[in-house]
């Protein structure tokens, strides 16, 4: 049986996510490309984002820290510590109101 401390993971990725130029950093906990499921923290500094795209799946994400803002072109939602959010199956945005860590689950398209 394995354990991952998402704390510590999410406190990683946080530090990388501040130096990077892009503002972001990321690691999968679970799954990759030979799954269906894939887990992945991903940190934001705050100010930054993931621009407009697609889910590859049915996808939520659960803010691990911080507070984060899931947009569409015609809706937003916030969410902040322990919040879980279900993303919408349309082009969406994920903009980090503060430096945040979320943990993205995708259930891939087959």
């Amino acid at each position: 049986m394995d354990a991952l401390s998402l704390k510590s993971v999410g406190d990683e990725q946080l530090d990388a996510a501040r130096v990077a130029s892009a503002g972001r950093a990321a690691h999968t906990v679970f799954g990759g490309r030979d799954r269906t499921l894939r887990q992945t923290v991903l940190a934001l500094a705050a100010g930054n984002r993931l621009d407009d795209h697609e889910s590859p799946g049915e996808a939520t994400l659960l803010v691990l820290r911080g507070k984060v803002q899931i947009g569409t072109a015609t809706d937003s939602v916030d969410g902040g510590e322990g919040d879980y959010l279900v993303i919408p199956d349309e082009i969406h945005n994920l903009v980090a109101l503060e430096d945040s860590v979320v943990l993205l689950t995708v259930v891939a398209r087959r």
